[in-house]
């Protein structure tokens, strides 16, 4: 796994976001519940992401994204409800 080009070492909850094209909240929600791993840093308590993190949970959701498509076979007759899917 390669770095992220031109990424510092640590990112904000609101870069993480940004990458991941989600928000902030969400992010804060993977933190929170320990999918996503993360340091507190500062008097604020700053949550700060590695990018070596990140890389692996994104690497983590792509096996699992295999695995679920493997599990459920594409239905053309299904109904799209995920806001990403398009017509």
């Amino acid at each position: 796994m390669g770095r992220m080009a031109d990424l510092p070492r640590f990112l904000t909850l609101p870069d993480v976001a940004e990458i991941l094209n989600t928000s902030v909240a969400q992010v804060y929600a993977m933190v929170r519940r320990g999918d996503l791993p993360a340091i507190k840093i500062g008097g604020r308590g700053q949550w700060r992401v590695s990018e070596a993190d990140l890389e692996e949970h994104i690497a983590h959701l792509r096996v699992e994204t295999r695995k679920f498509i493997d599990e459920h076979p594409f239905d053309p007759a299904e109904t799209a409800v995920d806001d990403d899917v398009t017509s």
